[in-house]
């Protein structure tokens, strides 16, 4: 945007800065250049009347699905970009769950050319940590890493091989990215659809216990603190988690983690009466979940909240 323009009456927040107060921002040709709290400017002709809301960075979205290349019957980067947009993301990262997978160089290029033609936010794609994500045999990490993948994960595919991971890590730490897991023991979850507890046995479903994915973050946490890789665990859901990350912290293991604003305000009982839209990876769990993952954000243990924007 060319000009002064006046952002007026806005909440004004920026972490950075230990900044939180109601004032007016001076913008000149895209640059901040002033706050001001007393009205002390000349008149604008570009105002735009904040009154009641937040002025902020533009947020970041760790962990989100464009679905393009391979499914843009569901979502494609143009309206992904635009839905982000829409709700103050200026940064997202997308997983590699397209078809075909992000394991090539090719394809990580093709989704950056694909964004700089109908983004106007900025979009970065996150790179397979296995080819196809298949869990077999690692993908061509360091390609990846020169395409411009931020970094490394097979999404929904945990690696369940413990050599893989471990390897996985090892070249991880050559190129400086992170490590993103979706921490989940598939033999312990096997069919499950819900949480397992009191709720999935009234409702006659299969459960998915707590220690499917507790088990393999406890895992993933020892992998990363042999090798000194960076091991980000996506969306967390049990407080068993919480408290192994915390603990991993305390001990300098080089771990962050996310939690989704679902993980955060819902619990099982969403499912109610075989509600399918409550039916989510990792499931809902307890209000006793909730109430470690809500600590865990106040006290730093779980370091953001990604969305997991997932279009079906």
């Amino acid at each position: 945007m060319s000009g002064e323009l006046l952002i007026k009456g806005g909440r004004i927040i920026d972490p950075s800065q230990n900044l939180d107060t109601t004032g007016d921002l001076l913008v000149n040709n895209g640059v901040i250049i002033d706050i001001i709290n007393n009205n002390d400017y000349e008149p604008l002709d570009n105002v735009i009347d904040a009154s009641g809301m937040i002025v902020s960075p533009g947020f970041i979205d760790l962990h989100c699905h464009l679905r393009q290349p391979g499914f843009e019957q569901k979502e494609t980067i143009e309206t992904g970009s635009r839905a982000a947009a829409k709700g103050g993301f200026t940064t997202i990262c997308c997983m590699p769950n397209t078809s075909p997978a992000i394991d090539s160089a090719s394809v990580a290029a093709h989704i950056i050319k694909l964004a700089s033609q109908y983004s106007d936010i900025r979009v970065i794609p996150i790179g397979c940590i296995s080819k196809n994500r298949h869990g077999k045999e690692l993908a061509p990490m360091m390609e990846l890493l020169h395409a411009g993948v931020c970094a490394f994960s097979d999404d929904g595919h945990p690696v369940l091989s413990s050599n893989l991971m471990l390897r996985a890590m090892e070249y991880a730490l050559l190129t400086g990215l992170p490590i993103v897991e979706h921490c989940e023991d598939l033999e312990i979850s096997a069919e499950g659809q819900m949480n397992e507890g009191y709720l999935s046995d009234k409702l006659g479903l299969p459960g998915i216990p707590t220690i499917a994915e507790e088990i393999h973050v406890g895992r993933d946490i020892k992998l990363a603190e042999y090798t000194g890789a960076h091991l980000h665990i996506a969306h967390v859901s049990t407080s068993g988690s919480v408290e192994i990350i915390r603990q991993a912290k305390t001990r300098g293991v080089k771990v962050t983690a996310e939690v989704t604003p679902h993980h955060l305000t819902l619990t099982e009982e969403a499912v109610g009466d075989y509600d399918t839209n409550a039916k989510v990876s990792p499931p809902l769990r307890t209000l006793h979940d909730v109430e470690a993952l809500i600590e865990g954000v106040k006290d730093g243990t779980i370091d953001i909240i990604a969305t997991d924007h997932a279009p079906h």
